[in-house]
């Protein structure tokens, strides 16, 4: 039976108390919210989203204090993050007390947790005694939604309720960083805080953003974030490709209306006609991270076949935007 769509946070707790799933807004994405400490809660989560075991979940928060309660052996670094961008979309990965269920780490000694920085989020993990484990509304793999509508479309099914805080304002997920004992802190994943934000307050930073086998926190795997039509670079368009059976939809991105870097091709002289789009006016990253997801939806609620895309300026977001293009391009 499918779920509803609505604003009503007492009714999403009600059913995270009882077990169930709940579609949850946060600034960065909508995630999949069940009560972090609920193996059985939990395992609905893998199920829905059909995400394999080994990929780690996050588990949101309502204080730092809370954070505190499920981690321990803070960073020096670690607590400045937190001051400096909780609420918001920083994750941090910290090592873990019993408390929190293998489920959630898929096995890590460590767990990664925020606080999202939602009106409506917060209110209902204030209204809780738990954490929530909330990795993006989609099923694994595609792309993640920023819209209650783009979490109905796929998952109202399967989800009893689906909590609606409007399009999500940054529209790229949190930044994960791991603080451990004995370690410098390290970037696993980039997102909408950017390494320059980070390393102001923290000081330079090294990153590992790939990891297969056993990631140690969500956003890892090589193929991700992934739209249902063929997706590459701008540069590796050639006018062959251009000639496509006419069964064939094509589109390109473009970054902005401002400059095209990789214009190896002339675009505008195509015909057929391809269709253009843009993720900024002007070259804002912080308005093409909110738009890009949005984006990679429509071409396939518009049954595009063939999109060819620019990549972002690799400056503020432009690499967290460049990094989910990457990911997305690697075709399952």
């Amino acid at each position: 039976m499918g779920g509803k769509i609505g604003t009503d946070v007492e009714l999403a707790a009600g059913l995270l108390r009882s077990g169930k799933p709940v579609g949850l807004p946060t600034e960065t994405v909508y995630g999949l919210a069940a009560n972090g400490l609920d193996p059985n809660a939990i395992s609905q989560i893998f199920e829905i989203k059909n995400r394999p075991f080994f990929d780690p979940l996050i588990l949101h928060v309502a204080s730092i204090q809370q954070a505190m309660e499920f981690t321990h052996s803070w960073s020096e670094e670690a607590k400045q993050l937190a001051a400096a961008f909780w609420p918001g979309p920083l994750t941090l990965v910290l090592p873990k007390n019993n408390l929190v269920p293998d489920l959630v780490t898929s096995g890590n000694p460590t767990v990664a947790v925020r606080i999202p920085n939602h009106s409506i989020a917060l209110e209902l993990l204030q209204q809780l005694d738990f954490p929530l484990a909330a990795p993006s509304a989609n099923p694994f793999g595609y792309v993640s939604p920023t819209t209650a509508m783009h979490v109905f479309d796929q998952l109202g099914d399967k989800v009893p309720y689906i909590l609606d805080g409007g399009p999500c304002m940054r529209g790229l997920e949190s930044t994960i960083v791991a603080c451990l004992p004995n370690q410098q802190p390290k970037i696993l994943r980039l997102g909408s805080i950017s390494v320059h934000e980070i390393s102001m307050v923290i000081g330079e930073i090294d990153e590992s953003l790939t990891q297969n086998s056993n990631p140690s926190a969500p956003g890892q795997l090589d193929q991700h974030y992934s739209p249902y039509c063929k997706l590459e670079a701008l540069e590796n368009l050639t006018f062959a490709q251009t000639q496509l059976p006419t069964t064939a939809k094509k589109a390109i991105l473009l970054f902005s209306k401002t400059k095209i870097q990789n214009q190896l091709v002339d675009i505008d002289n195509f015909t057929p006609k391809i269709d253009k789009f843009y993720l900024s006016e002007n070259g804002d990253t912080n308005q093409a991270a909110q738009q890009l997801f949005s984006m990679l939806r429509q071409f396939d609620a518009l049954k595009y076949t063939h999109v060819w895309f620019e990549w972002a300026p690799e400056t503020g977001l432009g690499r967290a935007i460049n990094d989910r293009l990457r990911r997305a391009a690697a075709k399952r």
